[in-house]
């Protein structure tokens, strides 16, 4: 019998060490078909020498359990590495919580050729994204109604990488009628949607601010937000001198010219009066106004600062693409980069960063916005009629961090911008930090790593060349994604079984 011992001794202790290193390894080979996550358990725990919660960045352990966070730790938390059956060491990486997409479009049902559920939230996923919020158009139809609510969750079933909530949209057809408003918001919308110039889609039609006021009144019953795109067509500069010099279709000049800082202007000045109406005693008190996209940080951003110094319930966010390039970098007939309202100057792109840094801007979103290819005009390259907007999904990370490095943004700082305020105005109290009793969603990335976003990198949107961020060498590798617990993105590979949810808004 000691003989029998000293021989197979050794080598219980040699399967044990594998074992331990197999379930404490971040890198998972395997999983079950028809299953939800990469991991084969729903129990475990999560270390790293840097873990971002709300009191700053440090070692720490994460322990999930059936989809939540079941307790953090911070400080060394190398005997669970002991204790523990199934840990995940990711060492140098950072773990910080999911990012909350509050502005994308997903086109399904109706325009799935442009992205659709599958594609964009696979790309998601790859990104670091674990919550997003789709917009109300350009599915068709659009989002406007109970009816076509329900249609869009029909849509959704089983291809959700990652949880899915749905803006309603606020048109001149409903914002008169509080009862449709009403079956709306009960169905399940998180907020509504306005556009205060045309949207480009048939049956999204633009507000106006009598449309706006009646909207909030019905959305403070309800605390929900309006999110507004705000630039308002102003007749006197709406053409541009076709004959002169710098009319070419192909530059992004004349482009530019087609919508001045003005229009954002005149939208804001009208939503700094309609923000009164959240006020104490307003008539719309306990409404919420959202400014999407900001791209003008000079008055438009001064008139944002002053209605929220005055008490308005007001909150805005801008996007990467506002934050990264400039219109003087932009090349000729290159209509990947046409957004509206469009990326402005230099001067501009510096400003709003410092707004973002001194929290005048209060978020960021991707603004997600693709099409297919030929809606793109490539071959012409004339930025008057290409379809904008920009494909950015799963890059939004990324971006942020390797343009935000040059004015030493921090970690913590990511996760109030993508993750804690975006929870907060989409109503997810369970999302956005990583703290007990939350949603167990995290996003692990090498903020050191860099990559080119070319034809090897692997990029899940439908339509990978209508990037503008292709080409770009940037930093900020991400690993793995976990959404309500399950891995449902590691090293390039993807559950086998989309398990994102639908997130409804409650009575």
């Amino acid at each position: 019998m000691d003989i029998l011992k000293s021989r197979f001794l050794p080598l219980i202790a040699l399967v044990a060490s594998v074992l331990f290193l197999y379930f404490r390894t971040p890198t998972f080979n395997k999983s079950i078909d028809g299953e939800c996550s990469l991991l084969t358990h729903d129990h475990y725990w999560i270390v790293s020498k840097r873990v971002v919660t709300p009191r700053g960045v440090s070692p720490g352990a994460v322990e999930v359990k059936s989809g939540h966070i079941n307790t953090v730790k911070e400080g060394e938390y190398h005997k669970l590495l002991l204790q523990n059956e199934h840990v995940l060491d990711y060492g140098g990486a950072v773990v910080m919580p999911g990012l909350i997409d509050v502005h994308a479009h997903l086109d399904e049902p109706g325009r799935e050729e442009w992205e659709g559920f599958s594609t964009g939230t696979k790309a998601a996923a790859a990104g670091g994204i674990t919550t997003l919020i789709d917009m109300p158009l350009n599915s068709f139809p659009s989002t406007v109604s109970e009816e076509t609510l329900k249609l869009k969750l029909e849509a959704a079933k089983k291809k959700l990488y990652v949880d899915v909530g749905f803006w309603g949209g606020l048109v001149p057809e409903n914002a008169f009628d509080p009862s449709a408003l009403d079956k709306l918001l009960k169905a399940g919308a998180l907020g509504l949607k306005s556009f205060m110039c045309p949207s480009g889609i048939n049956d999204f039609p633009m507000t106006n601010s009598t449309h706006i006021k009646e909207g909030l009144k019905v959305l403070a019953k309800y605390k929900r937000p309006l999110l507004v795109h705000a630039e308002v067509v102003l007749e006197s500069e709406s053409h541009i001198a076709l004959d002169s010099d710098e009319s070419d279709p192909r530059s992004y000049a004349t482009y530019l010219k087609t919508r001045p800082p003005s229009w954002e202007e005149a939208a804001i000045r009208e939503l700094k009066d309609a923000s009164e109406e959240t006020r104490v005693g307003g008539n719309a008190e306990g409404a919420h106004i959202h400014i999407v996209h900001l791209a003008d940080s000079r008055t438009s951003l001064d008139l944002i600062k002053a209605s929220k110094h005055g008490g308005s319930s007001l909150t805005v966010e801008t996007c990467p693409h506002y934050l990264a390039f400039s219109a003087e970098e932009i090349p000729d007939g290159d209509t990947r980069f046409k957004c509206a309202p469009p990326i402005r100057d230099e001067a501009n792109r510096q400003s709003l960063w410092e707004a973002l840094l001194e929290g005048h801007i209060d978020m960021l979103s991707s603004d997600h916005s693709p099409s297919t290819p030929d809606l793109k005009l490539f071959d012409e390259g004339d930025f008057l009629r290409a379809w904008g907007g920009i494909s950015s999904l799963q890059f939004v990370l990324p971006i942020t961090w390797s343009y935000g490095k040059a004015y030493g943004i921090t970690f913590n700082q990511l996760a109030s911008w993508w993750s804690e305020r975006p929870a907060k105005l989409a109503g997810q109290t369970n999302k956005g930090a990583i703290k007990r009793e939350m949603d167990a969603d995290f996003v692990v990335w090498m903020p050191e790593v860099e990559f080119e976003l070319d034809e090897n990198y692997d990029i899940y949107h439908k339509h990978r060349n209508i990037s503008a961020y292709l080409g770009q060498r940037i930093s900020g590798k991400v690993l793995a994604t976990f959404v309500r617990g399950n891995l449902v993105y590691s090293e390039g590979k993807h559950a086998s079984a989309a398990c994102g949810a639908p997130i409804l808004a409650k009575q």
